[in-house]
């Protein structure tokens, strides 16, 4: 088979499991948020191992011993694989951390951007040079990282906190059971560790009518038995923004146990636009980045050193997006519970940090420099995707989380086409046919263009990123002007 077609065959497959991990990320988070993580995280360890296997097998067997159609079945399988078990770690960690949820989400996503580098980094170590070994290494890590870490995947109900209910010793037989608020700076109550699935316990108070400061603490569970895992985020306990006593209390209160806005219900709200376009106009420029960086020609250096080359800029990309992630998710809750300011302002600093790649791009032609390019675009997606799913969660509600992230990853299926076909025809322009091929050598002039075209892009971003700030000030104040209308009003 020659080279051309092997390169065609790549990028079908490489295309198809992009789209199983889009296209899959809204039928797998119904799973996960009807059925719980456990279920999405046994699925996806399963896809993924039998995708990555099948491949390895095909590969085995030489060219011609599977139908592409099958190939790029198997690659589909890997994507939505990994889409269903990333979305059980995500809606664990928001489940478990709800007043952290930024910094819990940001592990996970931190180590699902590391992934390319920790098997790549083993890769090249253990059998550099051997993608069947490679594939393998993939479908039995995939198989043994999700099936053993799922024994230990539970949601944590949260404890309630409690006031009690005064003893009025001449009404004692007709004071009801009732039912507490949780307030930050009330006592909690400890509770036995449920399995998920399992209805928390409520916490109810019985007056004693002996003294008036005597309760007796009546531990009721619910009475319809066994219920969803996400019945957990019933509790009242403050979400990522502090409980305040003041008339304000609830519009700081705007956590997201007590919003639920899922399906096409997310179609009438214009937050959802503002998180689809930001993710959508960053990713698709971040990708075209990335394609970008392969494309230096030098007809002089030999197929094993590009490789290599391409194998320390995915290394690259991988670390600092780790880092990204991991600043941008404990950034986000610092800006929220410290400066009392919007998630968004870390959407503001990955624009920024998108706009600074881009015009290195215009700029570097030195294919030995591209290191800059890399690094810079890759903490750029980290401190997008880091924040994501903690925005989503806020804004739409932590029940439906999973799917409506699913609906926010369709995003850089669009934008992603729309980028790369820009690139391609730009770099088309530029080239003429050699052998067959269409080719440019002319290095940073032949899509020179296309960056300037993505630094528009990311400029775009920037603005709607302010936007949404600014539409997010707008309506807490509102909400709190309300709030102390009602309160005055009672």
């Amino acid at each position: 088979m020659s080279e051309r077609k092997l390169n065609i065959i790549r990028v079908i497959s490489g295309t198809t499991a992009n789209l199983g991990m889009y296209i899959g990320g809204i039928p797998v988070g119904m799973l996960v948020d009807h059925k719980g993580p456990r279920p999405g995280v046994i699925m996806g360890g399963g896809l993924m191992t039998v995708g990555y296997f099948s491949i390895h097998r095909a590969y085995e067997s030489g060219p011609g011993s599977i139908a592409l159609p099958w190939l790029c079945f198997f690659a589909f399988m890997t994507g939505i694989g990994g889409a269903s078990a990333f979305s059980g770690s995500i809606k664990t960690s928001a489940l478990n951390w709800p007043n952290h949820r930024g910094s819990a989400t940001a592990f996970p996503l931190s180590a699902f951007g590391l992934g390319a580098f920790f098997f790549t980094a083993i890769s090249s170590l253990a059998f550099p040079d051997n993608t069947s070994s490679f594939l393998l290494l993939l479908s039995i890590g995939c198989l043994t990282m999700c099936y053993v870490s799922v024994a230990f995947l539970r949601i944590i109900p949260q404890g309630q906190s409690y006031v009690s209910v005064p003893a009025d010793d001449g009404r004692r037989s007709s004071n009801p059971l009732r039912r507490t608020k949780s307030e930050g700076s009330k006592h909690s109550v400890g509770r036995p560790s449920q399995e998920p699935g399992m209805q928390p316990y409520d916490t109810l108070y019985v007056p004693s009518g002996h003294k008036s400061d005597e309760n007796i603490e009546v531990t009721l569970e619910a009475s319809d038995g066994e219920a969803d895992e996400n019945s957990s985020l019933i509790s009242s306990s403050p979400g990522d923004v502090p409980y305040q006593d003041d008339g304000s209390k609830s519009a700081a209160h705007h956590d997201s146990q007590h919003v639920d806005v899922r399906g096409f219900a997310l179609l009438t709200h214009v937050e959802f636009y503002q998180l689809w376009l930001l993710l959508g106009i960053l990713t698709g420029v971040g990708l075209m980045t990335i394609k970008a960086l392969w494309n230096h020609y030098d007809d002089s250096a030999p197929l094993a050193f590009i490789e290599k080359r391409q194998l320390r800029h995915v290394m690259l990309l991988s670390v600092l997006s780790c880092v990204g992630r991991l600043c941008s998710g404990i950034g986000s809750d610092l800006i929220v519970k410290k400066l009392h300011a919007s998630r968004f302002w870390c959407l503001f600093i990955s624009s920024s940090i998108f706009c600074i790649a881009q015009l290195c791009g215009t700029q570097i032609g030195n294919p030995h420099l591209l290191g800059f390019v890399s690094a810079i675009t890759g903490l750029g997606y980290g401190f997008l995707f880091g924040v994501y799913p903690s925005l989503v969660a806020e804004t739409f509600g932590i029940n439906g989380l999973s799917q409506n992230w699913g609906a926010m990853t369709l995003s850089p299926i669009v934008f992603g086409n729309i980028f790369n076909l820009l690139y391609g025809h730009i770099y088309d322009s530029h080239s003429y046919n050699h052998d067959g091929q269409k080719t440019c050598p002319d290095g940073l002039e032949c899509y020179r263009v296309a960056y300037w075209v993505t630094f528009a892009g990311s400029l775009t971003a920037l603005g709607i990123s302010l936007w949404s700030i600014r539409h997010a000030y707008v309506k807490k104040a509102k909400a709190k002007h309300s709030a102390r209308l009602e309160d005055r009003d009672a």
